[in-house]
């Protein structure tokens, strides 16, 4: 089930998320708000795997905006939480671009490759959260 969340004020359902992965995923949901990308959802795959505890998905409409989508991220994590990533792949191609946070990790899609990748169709068991732009929400 899909449902809205502010981004200064994401929560789950299960109301258990950490406080650090909360923070960097508020941190990054807005750098992308403030790029314009498109359709960000939060997947919450805690449960159903290893590898992470939350994705991150949108899309950009162009090779320069997923560039500066990635950016964006990146600059906005590093200067307020002092994060950085641990690894990120395909800034060079601007395709899809992944920043790796270890507990959160983004995935910066073109429009095709997301549709094409389906990630949250593979991941259709997790709880998903929808990411409002407010400016929309407020227009």
């Amino acid at each position: 089930m899909t449902e809205p969340a502010a981004t200064d004020q994401f929560t789950t359902k299960a109301g258990n998320k950490t406080a650090d992965s909360a923070t960097l995923i508020n941190t990054i949901t807005e750098a992308l708000l403030e790029k314009k990308a498109k359709d960000i959802t939060v997947l919450d795959v805690r449960g159903l795997t290893t590898l992470t505890d939350y994705f991150i998905v949108c899309h950009g409409t162009s090779d320069t905006q997923i560039g500066a989508l990635a950016s964006s991220v990146s600059q906005k994590t590093k200067k307020e939480l002092g994060e950085a990533e641990w690894k990120k792949e395909g800034h060079d191609a601007r395709r899809w671009i992944i920043l790796d946070y270890v507990n959160v990790v983004v995935h910066i899609f073109s429009k095709e490759k997301r549709e094409f990748y389906g990630i949250e169709r593979m991941w259709n068991d997790a709880e998903i959260t929808t990411i409002e732009d407010p400016e929309i929400e407020n227009s």
